[in-house]
């Protein structure tokens, strides 16, 4: 299912994080997670990698979690670079630490998850790339000012 989200929820959403936790960061530089992850560092966002094969302890300058549930600070906004058969269980997470928003990358969808965190009171986004939303909505301004 291709979702359609009005660009004035994606503005939303993207102007109102501060603090995004980035499930399947790569300490790879030329995997898409890590590309994405300095995009929106260099937007002002906080960035959290959580993956727990990574084997340093901090990823683009940010220490590097095992799991969403070791997070010791608020986080807003969960972006999802898992295979979609996973995602549900991330939402779920996202969830159970109070994130505000579950944004799934381009080629993820889980429906399911994203009903759950729907029903628990968060916005899903789903299929879409903020490294792609932003210049498109912002221009070269960032949401974060």
């Amino acid at each position: 299912m291709d979702e359609q989200y009005s660009d004035d929820l994606l503005r939303s959403v993207l102007s109102g994080v501060k603090t995004i936790a980035m499930v399947g960061a790569s300490a790879n530089r030329a995997r898409p997670s890590n590309e994405v992850m300095r995009f929106l560092q260099d937007r002002s966002y906080r960035v959290i990698p959580v993956n727990p094969n990574l084997t340093g302890p901090t990823l683009n300058g940010e220490r590097v979690y095992k799991t969403l549930a070791e997070i010791d600070e608020p986080v807003d906004m969960v972006d999802v670079f898992r295979k979609s058969e996973a995602a549900g269980g991330v939402a779920d997470e996202a969830v159970a630490i109070g994130a505000k928003v579950v944004w799934m990358q381009l080629g993820v969808i889980s429906e399911a998850g994203a009903a759950r965190a729907r029903k628990a009171g968060l916005a899903v986004i789903m299929n879409r790339c903020p490294a792609i939303e932003i210049p498109r909505l912002f221009g070269t301004a960032s949401p974060r000012r």
